[in-house]
């Protein structure tokens, strides 16, 4: 059968498959450049944002600060996140990624560093706010950079795989900070709570001057793709946008759109489930028999194994299916029973808590990366940096709600139960929300 044959009848071609096998190996070639360096990145950001969780577990009683003052510290991380979020995003389409991201890595670590020195609540609110300004723009900046590589179609699974750093900081970091504060304790006449701090400070500032090199801004720009490779990719990405139809470019009208603030709440209620327990697991692993930090961390970090796996799987499955609604949905259902689950056995000082525990963070983690393909159906350009900046931003306020929410339950009444129960209840409003939310 001759190639026009082949195309009246449907069926690809000789010259169809190679054109697929083409850009396949264009793609490839892109993850491998952008991914890795992407999810070291993102990793260590999630690193330096939780290992507070951590150092809480000697730092609370070294500086007599409360439940409420650690809870109001880790969460007025997230008001410096939200002011400086849709700026941050803007930036990085005026300046470029490989700026802007620079920026927020060195910054961040800094700020990171600076922690260890913190003596009063008042200095740990400040320099958590200026982290939560530094680190403002990472994740949106990420979702928004790859749209400039990638289609909407082969993006689930690149962002699972970022995705997951922060559930690959969890395997890793809780033992490591575990292990710091078990042992370097009193060197240099530091307590082991500040060498966690400075210890995973560093890398960031080195990650950041690092990005100036390791990142390409635009496909446009990059000289490790061949002149044919470069048309190859921009063709297929303005072939993506025209299937995708018309999509919202003025940043005015979807600040304003229902759809995007219909979003932006589904992410809240996402968010504030994921920090309640991300910011209070190790806490409330130790009340229930645990006392060593090693051994805290790394039952934490079992959560975050199967959240890895959970995480990878839906992704792919996502851009596989092409479906979002439900992968996105059904997860975060998961996660609020999870939750539901963990305040009944916390309030019955049941070990079953880690059970649930195995089983909410995965649900919410998993649903994050794919949640993030529904903002980028309807949006692009300008507006998609500030819609994407503003659903991130304003979502995160769960973030500054949930620790504190659990701190002050916890000073009130012994136990966080209560506090479970809320987040377990966005957790099913966000489910909802999602689930029914219109096809894309």
């Amino acid at each position: 059968m001759n190639s026009s044959a082949g195309l009246a009848a449907g069926i690809p071609t000789t010259q169809d498959e190679s054109h697929r096998a083409s850009l396949n190996a264009v793609y490839r070639k892109v993850a491998f450049k952008l991914v890795p360096f992407l999810f070291i990145l993102f990793f260590m950001a999630w690193i330096d944002r939780v290992n507070v969780g951590f150092t809480k577990l000697q730092m609370n009683e070294d500086l007599q600060f409360s439940n409420l003052i650690y809870g109001l510290g880790a969460g007025v991380f997230f008001i410096g996140y939200v002011l400086f979020e849709i700026p941050s995003n803007l930036a990085l389409m005026r300046y470029g990624a490989k700026k802007t991201l620079s920026r927020i890595a060195v910054l961040w670590g800094l700020a990171c560093i600076v922690t260890m020195f913190v003596k009063t609540p008042t200095q740990f609110y400040v320099v958590r706010f200026f982290m939560g300004a530094a680190e403002a723009g990472l994740w949106p900046g990420i979702v928004l950079y790859l749209t400039f590589w990638l289609p909407t179609t082969r993006s689930s699974k690149a962002l699972a795989l970022i995705g997951c750093a922060s559930s690959v900081s969890g395997i890793l970091g809780g033992p490591l900070a575990g292990l710091i504060m078990d042992n370097m304790g009193g060197l240099n006449g530091w307590h082991g709570w500040q060498w966690v701090f400075l210890i995973e400070g560093i890398p960031s500032v080195v990650l950041g001057i690092l990005a100036m090199w390791m990142l390409t801004d635009k496909p446009q720009k990059a000289d490790w793709l061949a002149p044919s490779e470069k048309q190859l990719l921009l063709d297929d990405l303005s072939r993506n946008g025209k299937a995708l139809g018309e999509r919202e470019e003025s940043i005015s009208v979807a600040l304003k759109s229902p759809e995007v603030w219909r979003l932006l709440f589904i992410y809240f209620c996402i968010i504030f489930g994921q920090s309640a327990l991300v910011f209070w697991a190790p806490s409330i692993i130790r009340d229930l028999g645990f006392t060593s930090a090693t051994t805290i961390g790394y039952i934490v970090s079992g959560a975050f194994i199967v959240s890895v796996i959970a995480v990878i799987l839906n992704g792919i499955h996502s851009d596989r299916t092409q479906e979002v609604r439900l992968h996105s949905g059904l997860a975060v259902l998961v996660g609020g029973l999870g939750c539901a689950a963990m305040g009944v056995f916390v309030m019955q000082g049941s070990k079953m808590a880690i059970l649930a525990l195995y089983v909410a963070l995965p649900g919410i983690l998993c649903a994050i990366p794919v949640f993030w393909q529904l903002p980028n159906k309807i949006l692009s350009g300008s507006a998609a940096a500030a819609g994407l900046a503003l659903i991130n931003s304003m979502g995160n306020i769960g973030g500054f709600g949930a620790p504190f929410l659990m701190g002050a339950v916890k000073d009130a009444t012994g136990e966080v139960t209560i506090a479970l129960w809320v987040a377990a209840a966005f957790l099913f409003i966000g489910a909802v929300m999602l689930l029914r939310q219109r096809r894309l």
